[in-house]
């Protein structure tokens, strides 16, 4: 994994995250993933084989431990 980040130079670590993945349309939450996370400005590093696994996951109908209701907003200036 990446010891700074491409972006800011800040540290990356590697905690355990949440991660928002969108498969197609559909929005999936992958909880546990071990990503690399930049301490500075929050972008993620994702190893090959964590990313393949995110993705087999995605695209497993019936695999979900739990739902979710999004709101969904759309942006208009005042």
């Amino acid at each position: 994994m990446r010891a700074s980040c491409y972006f800011c130079k800040g540290k990356v670590v590697e905690p355990v995250a949440s991660v928002d993945f969108w498969w197609g349309d559909d929005l999936k939450i992958i909880e546990t993933v071990p990503p690399g996370i930049c301490q500075q400005c929050g972008e993620k590093y994702f190893s090959p084989e964590v990313y393949k696994e995110m993705e087999r996951l995605a695209k497993s109908p019936g695999r979900a431990v739990s739902r979710l209701s999004v709101d969904v907003l759309r942006y208009s200036p005042a």
